[in-house]
């Protein structure tokens, strides 16, 4: 027998700030360094281990050893989805910089929602898809998968996930429509992505210049 779901437990897992930054960090669906997670959680690399150890003991996390390094991912899209789950009812992080603030607007511009695209951006595409669909899907070459809404935490409507939702992201990729961030979870959009997306697609790019500032790829 087993008794009701115990969300306290997670809950202390996801109140540590530092353990709560590295899941963001990892929201993507990469693998990274450590070294690099503790930079983005703002501790020592002795401190970054005990909660790294602590989030894979809790089953958020996946170690991978790499030579002397160990990488670390999210356990699952299940994990991703917690994520974005809370981050809508979670109330918004204060800018203190231009640098936090250029990089918070990249973020709600477009992002990788685990393995799929969402932001403002990732909102457009599935708007548009509603409206003969099969047709753009073909256009650009990505075949009419299954797929499921996806809150978007930022835009609080749906973006697309599941296998289509994963298609299209690489699609993009592929098609150098969008460039993944070096360090952050943001996706920016090239000068052929603003063409590709209006022509192929029909969707209207608002403040995409800014989106695409220097900066994005800069640390806090």
């Amino acid at each position: 027998m087993v008794a009701d779901a115990d969300l306290a437990s997670v809950g202390a897992v996801l109140a540590e700030p530092a353990r709560a930054k590295v899941l963001l960090a990892l929201g993507d669906g990469r693998s990274l360094a450590a070294s690099v997670l503790a930079a983005e959680a703002g501790v020592s690399p002795a401190t970054a281990s005990h909660h790294l150890a602590r989030l894979v003991d809790a089953g958020f996390l996946v170690a991978e050893p790499r030579g002397r390094h160990r990488y670390f991912r999210l356990a699952g899209p299940e994990v991703g989805q917690l994520i974005e789950a809370v981050a809508r009812i979670a109330p918004p992080q204060p800018v203190r910089s231009l640098r936090q603030g250029t990089r918070a607007h990249a973020i709600r511009y477009a992002r990788s929602c685990y393995d799929h695209l969402a932001g403002r951006l990732g909102v457009a595409v599935a708007d548009a898809l509603e409206e003969d669909g099969p047709r753009k899907l073909e256009m650009i070459g990505v075949p009419a998968l299954a797929a499921r809404p996806c809150r978007d935490w930022t835009e609080q409507r749906d973006h697309i996930a599941g296998p289509l939702g994963a298609a299209l992201l690489v699609r993009f990729i592929d098609l150098g429509w969008l460039l993944r961030d070096a360090n952050t979870r943001a996706v920016r959009l090239t000068d052929t992505g603003e063409a590709g997306f209006v022509s192929e697609l029909g969707i209207t790019l608002p403040e995409a210049a800014l989106a695409n500032a220097v900066g994005v790829s800069e640390r806090e």
